[in-house]
């Protein structure tokens, strides 16, 4: 069974600003330190990526995983897992919502490994991961999009 995480912060940007950072996946490298390379493998007729390859690094375990993105105007992306050598599914969310100083960022994920993990552990891995996407990512959209 998936385990489920989630988080909210704000960007001092507006909800275009924030979806131009989501779509320029090549570089999540730049502001998540466990994303190694990443690779858009199609794109949509809008340009936006649908199928993406990462490969990533945590705590010394590396995963190569393909992805879907689904898209919604400036207000909503989701992905889910195709393929991974670590996790039997992966879902995540981003929804943007427009605020008085910016945008309100919704950020929800469930994993499921495929080796058995603590709960305590995953619970504990996903609200760091939450905690660094809030940290990074804000600096990266406020750094390159503002």
């Amino acid at each position: 069974m998936a385990l489920s995480v989630s988080g909210e912060f704000e960007i001092e940007a507006s909800p275009e600003q924030v979806m131009a950072a989501l779509v320029d996946v090549e570089r999540i490298p730049e502001w998540s330190a466990v994303h190694k390379k990443v690779v858009v493998e199609s794109r949509f007729d809008d340009g936006r990526p649908r199928t993406v390859r990462m490969t990533l690094a945590v705590l010394g375990v590396s995963d190569t995983q393909l992805a879907e993105h689904k898209w919604i105007g400036d207000e909503h992306m989701s992905w889910t897992l195709l393929e991974s050598e670590k996790q039997k599914c992966q879902e995540g969310e981003y929804r943007l919502v427009p605020t008085p100083r910016g945008t309100s960022v919704q950020l929800t994920m469930a994993v499921e490994p495929k080796v058995w993990v603590p709960k305590s552990v995953l619970r504990q891995g996903q609200k760091q991961a939450v905690r660094l996407i809030r940290k990074g990512f804000t600096q990266f959209v406020l750094e390159n999009y503002v």
